[in-house]
């Protein structure tokens, strides 16, 4: 077919790296192979690797100004910084920066990151450690989450749709994209600003060291290949259908035409050798875009310039393309690897190279060899008639995600997705002292607290309770040689997977086609741990590092079960639970996946406690009421929920239920805020209700975000309200597991499916996250759903 009404379009683009403070300085850098490699002097540098793909520029309050370093003033956020740059220049070049051409309502954000505020975790850190907890200043950890980011940018441009952050390590800004895709081929938004940021930060510099993984001389992908070099900066781009776009004026850069994900389940940080995971995401892409590989003109490659990689991705583009691949060039050796921002950044350069019939080259030192058969554009960049593009992200944890960009008029053949009804055929949980989802019910039925008599006890603060997971709960079903490797959030993930694969029996071919999506809000244990022997010794453990990325807990039950279908990892607190079970429902209801195993995974360590405990009255200092003012008692969870394609379901297999709406909202909150008037969190309720097509009065139980902080409570309270669902009968599951956070809406849906109700049934989850961001799922239950 020719182009496209509801292609959907890139209309603006951000960019700021090594070489450039925006798009068109970078692109003339990048094309001219001028390298931004040097030596770095915002981390720490008394070790054998001294040089990063560090801007060139200072950001502050008046602008940028050109400078050899970047000083930040106290509680000034170099990851917002950096983002707020690539994303009004994004806007800008769209035509969108404060246009009113669009419903605020209907602009979303989905951005990756890797790191996000970890910089000013860090001085946080540093202060715990010199001075003790009572004098680090807790305001630092306002902007820390990597969330905090979308946060900031969704205010400041009034973007009030959807909005979540992917965190897959490497591929993260290229699943964002993947997800600002889908949201807008789905009709959940008409414009979404999406892309990838991460700064550069000690904790990276320090675990790749340890890992061994940086070469001292600066990358030289696919050529040296001794190492990799790390970088920071942004990309951004505004997606649009293309009616849309062109009927306001605007003109498209490119069309963002499909992409692929899939997990290399072999290993926590090495690619698969074969190169089948990166070979299969390309293939989904292509597959996706409706093109062929004899159509594809360039490959931006994923390039790190490590000795694994550059063995890897060459293999997997000569299996798929053949022995005369397309050209491919590794951006990375003039920016740096910018970690959760090379899939945006990259995905820029590819559009760039498409409108202006450009491949970038990648820079060779003097004296080394490339791969044979491989032609990666040496040292010049070079004329060409570019049409088709693939951009490669390859993560740590076998996380595969490519990316095809096609010229605005091209044909490609793209099928019609299909419509296929999703069904839930599993679920898996432990929170607090509950085992299994049947633990868990049994608790919620009797009113019975899963917590009680596990503290934390925190110096110059007292005594906090926790409803944390007891170790003892972590073991079932995991293999031996792995758990020693594995941290507690991915312990709790991976038992979760396996009480659902325990039920719902797959072959080794299902497993092996099953995808894992995860949502969590971290491995703060993993990462206070690596940083504070960082901060104290200036080393770290390598066995430690893998762990310290929000994907980890996802590769690992990838790894532990064979599953090698499309992954994701969502970063956040309730609402990423949601945004996960859309993204993977949504695959699934198109045709690119058959099933999909969504997980979330919290943990309540003493560094999480730490970071809420200089709020006065925040935290609870004996249990969890919801309304009552109790203050908020964290817990530990991680749950599993088995989505899958209903016509695939045996006969003898439990429908367990199905989601028939979701609300994903945006509000105007300030970070670390609410919006108090409660209309945002309303919405999303409401969105809920209208796909489901069911009225506020014919929801039968409203599962409660509730916690006990009424700064929260009382907002839910008014949101409830203004939707119609005030006299709703309600269920508060914090009570009784205490607040797990991201895991909050998969354990409110747990409930929901095991509470007894008749099929048929439907009932409403809540979740809501500070600020700004709210999600609820409307789910009816299925005949097999009682425990």
């Amino acid at each position: 077919m020719s182009a496209s009404p509801e292609d959907i379009v890139i209309t603006g683009i951000g960019l700021l790296t090594a070489v450039g403070g925006d798009v068109e300085e970078s692109w003339s850098n990048i094309l001219a192979g001028h390298c931004g490699i040097r030596q770095t002097t915002v981390v720490p540098i008394d070790r054998e690797v001294k040089v990063a793909g560090q801007l060139s520029i200072r950001l502050d309050d008046d602008g940028l100004v050109t400078a050899d370093a970047l000083s930040e003033p106290p509680g000034q956020d170099r990851c917002i910084e950096i983002a707020r740059r690539a994303a009004q220049e994004a806007l800008a070049h769209a035509g969108l920066l404060d246009s009113g051409a669009y419903d605020p309502e209907r602009l979303g954000i989905v951005l990756g990151s890797s790191l996000g505020g970890q910089r000013l975790g860090e001085r946080f850190h540093r202060q715990w450690v010199a001075s003790g907890l009572a004098s680090a200043d807790g305001h630092l950890l306002i902007d820390y989450p990597i969330d905090a980011v979308l946060d900031d940018l969704a205010r400041r441009h009034n973007l009030r749709g959807p909005r979540c952050v992917q965190s897959n390590a490497c591929a993260a800004g290229a699943v964002a994209i993947a997800l600002a895709l889908e949201l807008l081929r789905d009709n959940r938004a008409d414009a979404v600003l999406t892309g990838g940021v991460d700064p550069l930060a000690y904790l990276s510099f320090g675990g790749f060291q340890d890992l061994g993984a940086l070469d001292p001389l600066g990358c030289a992908p696919y050529s040296r290949s001794t190492g990799t070099t790390l970088g920071e900066g942004a990309g951004c781009l505004v997606l649009e259908r293309r009616g849309a776009a062109e009927e306001r004026g605007a003109r498209p850069l490119a069309v963002v035409a499909g992409f692929g994900l899939s997990a290399d389940a072999y290993h926590p940080t090495a690619p698969d050798p074969k190169g089948v995971g990166a070979r299969a995401a390309m293939a989904r892409a292509l597959e996706m875009a409706g093109v062929s590989t004899g159509d594809v003109d360039y490959i931006n490659g994923h390039g790190t310039g490590t000795p694994s990689n550059d063995v890897t991705e060459p293999r997997a583009i000569k299996d798929l393309f053949g022995p005369t691949p397309p050209p491919v060039s590794s951006t990375k050796s003039i920016t740096g690897h910018t970690l959760g921002a090379a899939g945006a950044v990259e995905a820029v350069v590819s559009a760039l190279a498409i409108r202006d019939g450009k491949l970038p080259p990648t820079v060779i030192p003097p004296g080394a060899e490339t791969i044979p058969g491989l032609d990666v554009v040496p040292d010049q960049a070079r004329d060409a008639d570019v049409r088709v593009v693939v951009s490669n992200s390859f993560a740590f944890g076998g996380n595969n995600a490519s990316l095809v960009l096609a010229a605005p008029g091209i044909r490609h053949e793209q099928s019609p997705p299909s419509s296929r009804q999703v069904v839930i055929t599993g679920i898996g949980a432990l929170a607090g002292d509950a085992k299994n989802a049947t633990d868990l019910a049994s608790h919620f039925r009797e009113r019975k607290r899963a917590y009680g008599g596990t503290f934390v006890d925190l110096e110059g603060r007292g005594l906090f309770p926790t409803a944390e997971i007891p170790p003892a709960n972590h073991r079932q079903g995991i293999n031996p040689r792995l758990y020693r490797k594995m941290d507690n959030l991915s312990r709790r993930a991976a038992v979760a997977a396996s009480q659902v694969l325990k039920a719902r029996a797959l072959s080794s071919a299902e497993r092996s086609g099953t995808g894992v999506i995860c949502a969590t809000s971290g491995p703060i244990d993993s990462i206070e741990t690596f940083e504070r022997a960082l901060i104290e010794s200036g080393t770290g453990s390598a066995r430690d590092f893998p762990n310290t990325v929000m994907n980890a807990a996802a590769g690992y039950v990838g790894l532990l079960n064979g599953l090698r279908g499309p992954t994701a990892t969502h970063y956040g607190r309730g609402p990423a639970s949601v945004t996960a079970l859309y993204f993977a429902q949504r695959l699934i209801a198109t045709g690119h996946a058959d099933r999909i195993i969504v997980l979330s995974t919290d943990e309540t360590p003493a560094s999480m406690v730490a970071g809420y405990a200089w709020i006065p009255g925040y935290m609870s200092r004996d249990d969890c009421r919801p309304f009552e003012g109790s203050g908020r008692l964290l817990g530990g969870a991680g749950v599993a929920i088995l989505l899958e394609a209903a016509e695939l379901v045996p006969s003898d297999a439990a429908v367990l239920g199905r989601i028939r709406g979701f609300g994903m909202t945006g509000g105007s909150a300030r970070n670390g805020r609410m919006d108090t008037d409660g209309a945002p969190w309303a919405r999303s309720f409401e969105l809920a209700l209208a796909e489901a097509g069911v009225g506020a009065d014919d929801v039968d139980l409203l599962v409660s975000d509730a916690c006990g902080v009424p700064g929260i409570d009382d907002v839910e309270t008014r949101a409830r309200t203004l939707a119609g669902l005030e006299r709703t009968e309600l269920f508060a599951p914090k009570a009784f597991v205490g607040d797990t956070r991201t895991s909050a809406p998969m354990i409110g849906l747990v409930h929901g499916l095991t509470a007894g109700a008749d099929a048929g049934s439907t009932f409403l989850v809540s979740s809501s996250d500070s600020g700004g961001t709210y999600g609820s799922l409307l789910v009816e239950v299925g005949p097999g759903a009682r425990v």
